[in-house]
């Protein structure tokens, strides 16, 4: 049962919820790309939307990540999650003194190809 918390001391397995999102609207699914992204220290990619929604996982180094202009600003690290909903306005995801590794996972609708752009 995959919606469980294990927490026995005696279960070499634990499982732990560390995002659930749901979506604004349903979405017909035909396929996941996943992603390896690498960014450079001291690079601002700038306020961007995608054309579907995104889930990423830290994976090295770090980012600054902000959902929309004066929103909250988290500093991903390894470990963290986060989601960027479809077509809303990304206003951060930047390096500093390190660069970041991520894995991003799109789903796709049939036909649909992954998108990011600039605004």
């Amino acid at each position: 049962m995959y919606d469980a918390v294990m927490t026995s001391s005696e279960s070499p397995i634990s499982r732990i919820v560390v995002l659930d999102q749901h979506l604004p609207e349903p979405l017909p699914v035909q396929h996941v790309e996943v992603r390896r992204i690498t960014i450079e220290p001291h690079t601002a990619l700038g306020a961007h939307v995608h054309n579907g929604p995104v889930f990423g996982n830290i994976v090295s180094g770090k980012a600054i990540y902000q959902q929309a202009a004066g929103g909250e600003v988290q500093v991903l690290h390894p470990g963290d999650v986060f989601y960027e909903p479809a077509v809303d306005r990304i206003s951060r995801f930047d390096t500093e003194d390190e660069g970041v590794t991520f894995l991003a996972y799109f789903p796709l609708t049939a036909g649909q190809d992954a998108t990011l752009d600039l605004v």
